[in-house]
């Protein structure tokens, strides 16, 4: 018999277990012990993650309602600054009673394991390409600075190595024209 082993996500069921109609509601405040995301942005370790649960008995297993709020701590993938964003997001699983009955969780010694879901739940609803805010300009191309900071900054266009020497004929043709005109 497997033992679960008992971390900051796991609920107590036994007084709900094999009791169809009972409910309960409970809330976890959890110090999220390994954090979860992406290179870019996520749930950090030692961050705070609040869940409110409702747990209804069912038949054949336990039926978990839930909402996370959570901060999601990233950088802007235009600018590069650090961002910090709200999260939300709701869930619902069913805990079966045994692994017959069960699409991907069951509930073990009484025990129901939250964080497979709230993970699954919180990384789904990560941002693909976060942003400081929705019109953020980004770097300058040419070096590097943020363009919301400098507005207007801008360089002059490069000159192409290749093509330097032809500069000195700009303007060139519009005296020879109005040489032209002159002479007439």
């Amino acid at each position: 018999m497997s033992h679960l082993i008992q971390t900051p996500y796991t609920v107590p069921v036994f007084d709900l277990m094999h009791r169809p109609g009972e409910m309960r509601e409970k809330s976890l405040d959890v110090v999220v012990p390994e954090g979860f995301g992406n290179a870019v942005i996520g749930v950090r370790t030692g961050s705070a993650l609040h869940i409110d649960t409702r747990l209804e008995s069912l038949h054949d297993g336990i039926l978990v309602s839930g909402r996370v709020d959570a901060t999601a701590e990233g950088e802007c993938v235009r600018c590069l600054i650090d961002v910090a964003l709200p999260i939300e997001v709701e869930f619902q699983e069913l805990f079966a009673y045994s692994f017959d009955e069960a699409f991907d969780y069951t509930v073990h010694d009484d025990y129901v394991d939250l964080e497979p879901v709230v993970r699954d739940a919180v990384v789904l609803s990560l941002p693909f390409q976060p942003v400081c805010q929705e019109d953020c300009l980004g770097l300058c191309p040419q070096c590097g600075v943020r363009l919301l900071d400098n507005p207007g900054h801008e360089h002059e266009a490069p000159v192409d190595p290749r093509w330097a020497a032809l500069a000195g004929l700009d303007g060139l043709n519009d005296d020879t024209e109005s040489d032209k005109t002159e002479k007439r």
